[in-house]
């Protein structure tokens, strides 16, 4: 079972971020989200997550796949992606303090640029498929020393958000099939 999930608030050509005061990825800007409690579904625990972080509480939430990662100094690990979309007018003020960090509405534009460092490194390879297609992936990051050395997009079904068995079994082969790809 995967311990976090991870959600990008739309509105309309922009991303609600979080500039990050605490690790992982402190400092960078990144999505919304954190860890699951136990025995809550990932989409429950997105909407509390959301809700915490945010404030926000009426919005479209797709479930988009995961984000999986393996690397020379940990374990394999992931989360769940989502998306969750709110009107172009809606209002909401930032930049805004949190306990996490700093929330900011940025422009795709500026996320997708490659000229820029202070992004979390995955991001701008992933949110394309998170915005513009309506397959799941798992979006499986291979790190070496901390930096992003590949990144595989594999097709999934939308049925691991929920079956629990299903997501079981993926996530069982994949990590297995990852730690040989990546040893």
């Amino acid at each position: 079972m995967l311990k976090y999930n991870i959600c990008f608030v739309k509105r309309g050509d922009e991303i609600l971020l979080l500039n990050r005061e605490k690790a992982s990825w402190m400092g960078c800007w990144n999505g919304i989200g954190g860890k699951l409690e136990p025995m809550e579904s990932p989409r429950a625990a997105m909407i509390r997550e959301i809700e915490e972080e945010t404030g926000i509480e009426a919005y479209e939430l797709y479930f988009k796949g995961l984000v999986t990662w393996t690397g020379e100094d940990f374990d394999f690990g992931g989360m769940y992606a989502y998306v969750a979309e709110v009107p172009e007018s809606y209002d909401y003020v930032t930049p805004r303090k949190t306990d996490e960090g700093i929330l900011d509405w940025k422009k795709i534009e500026w996320i997708m640029n490659e000229d820029n460092v202070g992004i979390v490194s995955n991001i701008p390879r992933t949110l394309p498929f998170m915005l513009n297609d309506a397959h799941c992936y798992n979006h499986h990051c291979v790190y070496e020393k901390g930096q992003l050395l590949k990144l595989i997009q594999s097709l999934i079904t939308s049925d691991i958000e929920s079956n629990e068995k299903e997501r079981g079994q993926y996530l069982q082969t994949y990590s297995d099939s990852s730690k040989i790809l990546n040893s």
